[in-house]
């Protein structure tokens, strides 16, 4: 577990773009005298709260894309019990992107897939910037079938800027690992609760999200391609992304409108990288609502639950003139 996990407010470890009127604060705050600190500190508050109330999409992606925001070994470390790791996906390869374990969420015994990014340049060479190969989704295939075998319900942790698109990841049949999934999740007979974290991007992220119950934090994203990459195919012009930012409509509230995820979970004023507890607080509690749900319906009732929701997406209506 970080050290940062038992704080209640973790400094970021700097200012968005769109937060810089908040610099003369902190220094105010780090100036100031002990007996002060709490004024300072509502200040603060005040300000963030204002800031964040109408964020556009292409400043709610750059907080979702924050490095002080929890990753997956943060949040497993935060609310999992009883933690162990799980490695390999029985073909010859480990990929490290991709974090399995199983362990106890409120009671309930379960297997664990995510994504894990990194801070540093040795963690993001090792994570690959949170991109899985194909053993990454094999690997999590492994797990869910495990998970299966075993009766325990699967929670999924979303945060990927998408799947790794080097030669390595054709030469090792990326879509092919992530179709094999998309078909597989679908048909697995226990719960499976997804959370978007950080970024849910394109089939990278749907490779371990094909849920029950999916839910996003207030400030992640979730779109079938990054602001820059839409950006670089419509107008070969990334810098174009604020453009594509508020086109593609990632955020949290969109998703819930289209009926994309299920349930929005707060993280707290200013992002959950300003509050690590506050933010795996609420995580837990949604987890452990909907494996309480889920726990009542049987394999057959779960897998046609995951079914006609998916079948639902993107359907229309033709209204007659």
């Amino acid at each position: 577990m970080s050290k940062n996990t038992k704080k209640e407010v973790s400094e970021p470890l700097f200012l968005l773009e769109f937060e810089s009127s908040l610099e003369s604060l902190y220094a105010k705050l780090a100036k100031a005298k002990s007996q002060d600190k709490l004024a300072v500190r509502k200040e603060i508050d005040a300000k963030l709260e204002k800031i964040y109330s109408h964020l556009s999409f292409w400043q709610n992606t750059l907080v979702a894309r924050h490095p002080a925001r929890p990753y997956t070994r943060d949040y497993i470390g935060m609310i999992l019990k009883d933690v162990m790791y799980l490695s390999g996906d029985r073909l010859g390869f480990d990929d490290k992107s991709t974090v399995g374990a199983i362990g106890n969420i409120g009671g309930h015994s379960v297997v664990v897939v995510g994504q894990q990014k990194g801070r540093s340049v040795d963690e993001n060479i090792l994570y690959n910037f949170g991109m899985p190969k194909p053993e990454g989704y094999r690997k999590a295939l492994r797990l869910f079938q495990f998970a299966e075998k075993f009766d325990k319900p699967i929670v999924t942790f979303i945060d990927t800027p998408g799947a790794y698109p080097g030669i390595e990841g054709e030469e090792r049949s990326q879509s092919e690992a992530i179709g094999r999934n998309l078909r597989e999740m679908g048909n697995i007979g226990v719960p499976i609760i997804s959370v978007v974290i950080g970024e849910g991007g394109s089939g990278g992220a749907l490779g371990i999200g094909v849920a029950n119950h999916v839910m996003m934090l207030k400030h992640a994203i979730y779109s079938v391609i990054s602001p820059e990459s839409c950006a670089s195919i419509l107008w070969k012009d990334p810098l174009k992304k604020k453009i594509s930012a508020d086109l593609l409509k990632n955020d949290a509230k969109t998703a819930k409108e289209l009926g994309v995820i299920d349930e929005i979970v707060d993280e707290g004023v200013g992002g959950a990288h300003r509050n690590w507890r506050l933010a795996s607080e609420n995580v837990e509690k949604a987890l452990v609502r909907a494996l309480e749900h889920y726990a009542k319906m049987s394999s057959s009732e779960i897998i046609a639950h995951r079914m006609e929701k998916f079948a639902k997406m993107g359907s229309y209506a033709i209204k007659k003139t």
